[in-house]
């Protein structure tokens, strides 16, 4: 079992005086980020592909056990809703696989007013080799049947669990052998952190789940004012103490 967590993007001006110095370049943030989290949630991707060249920076930047999650592309989620899924994974594919071994799971966000439509989704899901991890997160309830369950399972693609004001978004359904989690917004002060309630009990739910074996991803959504560090950097010492291990790369603290 491997536990990874990170945060959902790297690059806020706000994380100033959070984790990054003030006074450090820009083009140094995901190096000091490495030293810190085990991986990291690429969101930049979603807004805009970057080259190949660019993920492979990426891959040099970063220590030896890192590791890169990579949220699809609009164009294939929320423009073509998934239609004509395979030169859009293509693309995404050939460019995000310069990051080497370094590359995690690609997420596919769902539109939320797209509703459920398990073919459609499973002609997507055949387009990644066995080889990629893939999360979906859907946000329209209709998603939440017996074929949809069926459509992940066959393709090994875990279903994202999201928490929004430490209430669970999705059903807890394991329907791959790992597992992927993202905190959007805690309902603890200051906005948006979250409470070491709701953090406690997520570390218990993950701890029961990984019991039998897999991997966990873990990425904190929250990024205003720093809350998504603050909460990591909990996150990670709630589940070391609860004996859980979260993997870790050089270490470090964050700033006062």
């Amino acid at each position: 079992m491997a536990l990874l967590v990170g945060t959902s993007g790297w690059q806020y001006r706000d994380w100033r005086g959070v984790l990054y110095p003030d006074g450090l370049p820009q083009r140094s943030w995901l190096e000091r980020y490495g030293e810190c989290f085990s991986t990291v949630e690429n969101n930049n991707a979603f807004y805009r592909l970057p080259a190949r060249e660019t993920f492979e920076k990426w891959r040099d930047q970063t220590p030896g056990r890192f590791v890169m999650a990579v949220k699809a592309s609009r164009f294939l989620t929320h423009i073509k809703r998934l239609k004509d899924p395979e030169e859009p994974v293509e693309r995404l594919l050939e460019a995000a696989k310069g990051l080497g071994d370094k590359l995690g799971p690609i997420l596919l966000q769902i539109p939320p007013n797209l509703q459920a439509d398990p073919p459609r989704l499973a002609r997507c899901l055949s387009c990644f080799p066995e080889a990629i991890r893939v999360t979906v997160e859907p946000r329209h309830d209709s998603w939440w049947t017996d074929e949809t369950r069926d459509v992940l399972e066959r393709h090994s693609a875990a279903l994202c669990w999201a928490d929004r004001l430490g209430r669970p978004l999705t059903p807890q359904w394991r329907t791959a052998p790992w597992v992927y989690v993202r905190f959007h917004e805690g309902a603890a002060r200051p906005w948006p952190m979250y409470g070491d309630q709701a953090l406690r009990s997520w570390v218990r739910r993950l701890a029961d789940t990984l019991a039998g074996g897999g991997d966990g991803y873990v990425y904190f959504n929250n990024d205003p004012g720093g809350a998504a560090v603050r909460n990591a950097f909990r996150f990670i010492e709630l589940a070391d103490a609860d004996g859980m291990v979260p993997v870790r790369t050089r270490g470090c603290r964050q700033n006062p």
